[in-house]
């Protein structure tokens, strides 16, 4: 497959020539999706090629049972699945009784795909030579709406060009799909009726065991040259499909185009017996607007979320590109207005992850949303995990701990532990770590407090108690050790003592005293009802201090260096440099065994400690261990070239953060890690806008107030961003020679810029 068929463009992504080779990846890279539901970008007529069907609905999933060749205690029972959900947007073209067919058609020309990401739609035209030598042009536009998220629309117009043609149109419903990703080749889906009334069709089904009741539903209309032509259509129903047949002749260099509007309505946002009825009442919305109206809307509601989240970059088309991808794909995932539901590291793009919640989230996604949106946004994220921590006690329970300790799960679509590789299950512990983590850097970036007393206490408490009961004492080292973990390198399982899991559990403990004792003197109600509910005690307590005082940390004294765990100069140290080409990515190339054994590292795993606790160390310990570390890293994590971009501007090396931010902004569209037909990194692309707002613009919260450190790389003109700081909106731009700043609010604000006060007030803009 050609790797670089991606033509660069500042607001669209853009495929020029049709080759099936590239259908599969295409269908991920152009996905869409509205927060409410998304889908790949498949073809709306028959496509007989390989291909990978896609539809899903936010937070409908099946619970698929655990297939292991060997039960261990605690393994979660199931792994949850992001549904296939069924699919409203084919339609179905025969002219002259041949069906349109691009895998076997005699000829495609002049095919282009555009994903606009500005106005947020779809489309492709092409000009195809059927088998029976009839030319068509084919012009197709769809988007999923934001103003109403329960429908999406299709404009699909078709033009013969050497002859006057029967034309038979097909739009239809059809529940009859699978999942890519399953275990157990189950049905996921049960059918429970089949409607149709007025032109507008239904099919309603629900999940097995999960019981998610859905509608899934159509509507269409056929225009000749733009003109309303009333066609009434015949009705097809078997099983698990309804189609309406439109049939007409239409003449040479005419244009026929049909309106059709589909969508989902679900019982999570209904009553499960009314869900025919709301989907009525949104096709009447869709229909009464009509195409062309709610796709003004759509541009308006994308022209408001890029006001305020767009990265513009000048000068280098494919870093603009690039971000603007990332941006455009985290806000097609994740609305932030229902704190039930969450960001899958594929969001609405396929189905590997399961569609499920990852520690990505805390660690990469919330900064993003934070900053870019409301606060509201970034606490439902912290609700949704308060929400679970029963399920996390539970979680814990299974395994062994007691007294409320609290293991939030590696995946989850409940709250519940869904996944089951042992080595991920049992051992990732450290993702405990990020969830504390993100309340912290909640209230230190809203200045927010509220949500701990409420919430995040509680939260707080059941994770240090797992981190005091999971460490034990080690009569050799006269420390606290951590054995048996798997840190955020998943290229070493099993191991002892990794320092960022040892570090995040101390530096857990030790915050958790400190908000106790915070909200035990600023909001004493609160207290009493916590230390009730969860009954901590003076005695509990010391004993969490004295784990998190004398925990164990390897360290190298040759290297000068904290070890990423116990055995890792054990291994052969031979450097990525050193690597023979051929064999990456050695995911792919490698035995487990062989990569377990190897000195390679997947994703910043000591170095994510430091990116995450930046303040505890000097930049010069920060240089040492970047040096000694990177050099071993693979990066085929998509969570790894940011936060060494990050890393590499702050110590100055601007090219090498150029070249990670390249990696990290073009992961999918450029497809380093050979994988982009599985689906998008939805998760990773917040830490692409990390890299630029937090890399080059060096934004960081110190001392209650907003700091920058602004760099620029070689190849830019110029880069501008906007943050969201306590309800102040800031526009940062940087050129080579000067940084500017633009305050939108109503009272000045103080930030430091490169170490030095300065105060900017609003409308006015200052220049560094």
């Amino acid at each position: 497959m050609n790797l670089d068929y991606i033509i660069p463009n500042n607001w669209s992504i853009l495929e020029e020539g049709f080759d099936p080779d590239q259908v599969k990846a295409s269908e991920s890279l152009f996905s869409i999706g509205n927060g409410a539901m998304g889908q790949r970008a498949n073809f709306e007529e028959h496509y007989s090629g390989p291909t990978f069907q896609g539809s899903y609905i936010a937070g409908v999933y099946y619970p698929d049972k655990t297939r292991v060749g060997w039960w261990k205690n605690g393994y979660p029972e199931y792994f949850a699945k992001v549904l296939n959900a069924p699919s409203w947007i084919g339609i179905d073209i025969n002219v002259n009784n041949e069906q349109l067919d691009l895998f076997t058609c005699k000829k495609v020309e002049n095919f282009g795909r555009e994903l606009n990401m500005k106005e947020g739609w779809l489309s492709r035209r092409f000009k195809v030579t059927l088998k029976n030598n009839l030319e068509l042009q084919i012009e197709t536009k769809r988007f999923l709406s934001l103003g109403l998220d329960e429908v999406g629309a299709i404009e699909y117009a078709v033009t013969p060009l050497n002859s006057n043609v029967d034309l038979v149109i097909t739009p239809y419903i059809d529940a009859g799909i699978t999942n890519e990703d399953s275990n157990w080749d189950d049905a996921f889906w049960n059918i429970s009726n089949l409607t149709v009334e007025n032109n507008q069709a239904f099919i309603e089904a629900q999940t097995m065991k999960t019981n998610f009741h859905t509608c899934t539903f159509m509507q269409s209309e056929c225009f000749i040259n733009n003109q309303n032509i009333g066609l009434q259509p015949q009705v097809e129903k078997t099983d698990n499909k309804i189609s309406f047949i439109y049939k007409t002749s239409i003449n040479q260099n005419e244009t026929f185009t049909i309106h059709k509007f589909g969508g989902y309505t679900v019982d999570r946002d209904h009553n499960k017996n009314e869900l025919v009825e709301a989907a009525k009442s949104t096709l009447s919305k869709a229909t009464t607007a009509g195409f062309a109206q709610l796709l003004e809307n759509q541009k308006q509601a994308w022209a408001k979320i890029w006001d305020m989240a767009d990265i513009t970059i000048e000068g280098d088309v494919k870093a603009q590109q690039g971000i603007r991808f990332n941006i455009f794909h985290l806000n097609q995932t994740y609305s932030g207005t229902d704190a039930t539901l969450n960001i899958g590291p594929k969001g609405f793009t396929g189905e590997k992850y399961g569609g499920s919640t990852y520690w990505d989230t805390e660690a990469y996604c919330i900064p993003f949303y934070m900053a870019t949106k409301d606060q509201e946004v970034a606490r439902n994220l912290l609700t949704y995990r308060y929400k679970h921590l029963e399920k996390a006690i539970e979680n814990a329970e299974k395994l062994g701990f007691k007294n409320g300790a609290a293991l939030y799960p590696m995946v989850t679509m409940n709250g519940e532990e869904c996944h089951n590789e042992w080595e991920i299950t049992f051992e990732e512990i450290h993702r405990n770590g990020a969830i504390a983590f993100a309340i912290f850097n909640y209230y230190r970036y809203t200045g927010d407090f509220s949500y701990i007393p409420e919430m995040g206490l509680e939260v707080l408490i059941g994770i240090a108690r797992f981190w005091h009961q999971r460490a034990n004492f080690s009569t050799n080292k006269n420390k606290y050790v951590i054995l048996g973990v798997t840190g955020p390198n998943e290229y070493e399982n099993n191991v002892n003592n990794n320092w960022y899991t040892n570090y995040i559990a101390k530096w857990c403990i030790d915050y958790t005293l400190e908000t106790i004792e915070k909200v035990k003197e600023g909001h004493s109600n609160d207290f009493e009802r916590i230390s009730g509910k969860t009954k901590i005690s003076h005695e509990e307590l010391a004993l969490w201090k004295k784990v998190a005082d004398n925990m164990y940390f390897p360290y190298s004294e040759e290297e000068n260096v904290y070890l990423q765990q116990d055995g890792f100069l054990d291994k052969e140290l031979i450097t990525v440099a050193d690597l023979d080409q051929s064999q990456r990515p050695i995911n792919q190339k490698w035995s487990w065994d062989r990569i377990l054994r190897s000195p390679y590292i997947k994703q910043a795993d000591l170095l994510q400690g430091m990116y995450f606790f930046e303040d505890k160390f000097t930049t010069e310990e920060l240089e040492r261990h970047f040096d000694f570390y990177e050099p071993f890293t693979v990066h085929e994590s998509s969570l790894s070239p940011c936060v060494h971009s990050i890393q590499a501007a702050k110590l100055d090396r601007m090219d090498q953060a150029y070249t990670f931010y390249l990696r990290t902004s073009r992961l999918d569209l450029d497809d380093y890690n050979h994988e982009v037909h599985e689906g998008l990194h939805i998760t990773s692309m917040a830490g692409t806008w990390m890299s630029i707002v937090e890399g080059f613009g060096g934004m960081r919260v110190k001392n209650d107030t907003l700091s920058f450190e602004p760099k620029i790389p070689n190849q830019w003109e110029g880069y501008s961003f906007k943050v969201n700081f306590r309800h102040q909106i800031i526009t940062v731009s940087v050129s080579q020679n000067e940084t500017q700043f633009i305050l939108e609010g109503d009272k000045d604000l103080t930030i430091y810029v490169d170490g030095k006060e300065v105060s900017i007030s609003p409308n006015n803009r200052v220049t560094v």
